[in-house]
């Protein structure tokens, strides 16, 4: 079962706003990095990455929502364990996948993007971010 699993926030002060999320909510760090599209730092509560980045390329900053460049959330991101499938489910909800926004050789947190309702973007990923825990299934008892 698809669980979320990351959060991105688009902040002009990165730095500020992790330790805001760190100090508040106890929030741990698990490193920073730079790629050419945005200055990031990856927190978890032990659940769900949460991201806080700084883009420096405004194309990645949009959210494809018609709003621009905006800061607050970004997007989300859910880890699925059938990666075919989820990609079979939301092209049949007419989701759009955006591979104009695909960052090349990110590393193995890369996911992939797709405009879903609302403009709202989502992204999918069969390996999950740093800090997320993997979906499970329930177990039932009988």
């Amino acid at each position: 079962m698809p669980k979320l699993r990351h959060v991105a926030l688009h902040s002009k002060d990165p730095d500020k706003t992790a330790e805001f999320y760190k100090r508040v909510f106890g929030l741990t760090e698990l490193g920073r990095g730079e790629s050419p599209a945005a200055y990031g730092i990856r927190l978890t509560d032990g659940d769900i990455n949460v991201t806080i980045l700084k883009f420096t390329d405004m194309k990645m900053a949009d959210r494809l929502d018609g709003m621009g460049p905006v800061l607050g959330l970004h997007h989300i991101g859910f880890w699925v364990e059938d990666i075919d499938e989820t990609r079979r489910l939301l092209r049949e909800m007419g989701a759009e996948y955006r591979a104009d926004l695909e960052p090349n050789g990110q590393g193995s947190g890369v996911e992939e993007k797709y405009r879903g309702p609302e403009n709202v973007m989502v992204d999918i990923s069969g390996h999950g971010w740093a800090g997320a825990r993997p979906p499970v299934e329930a177990k039932v008892e009988a």
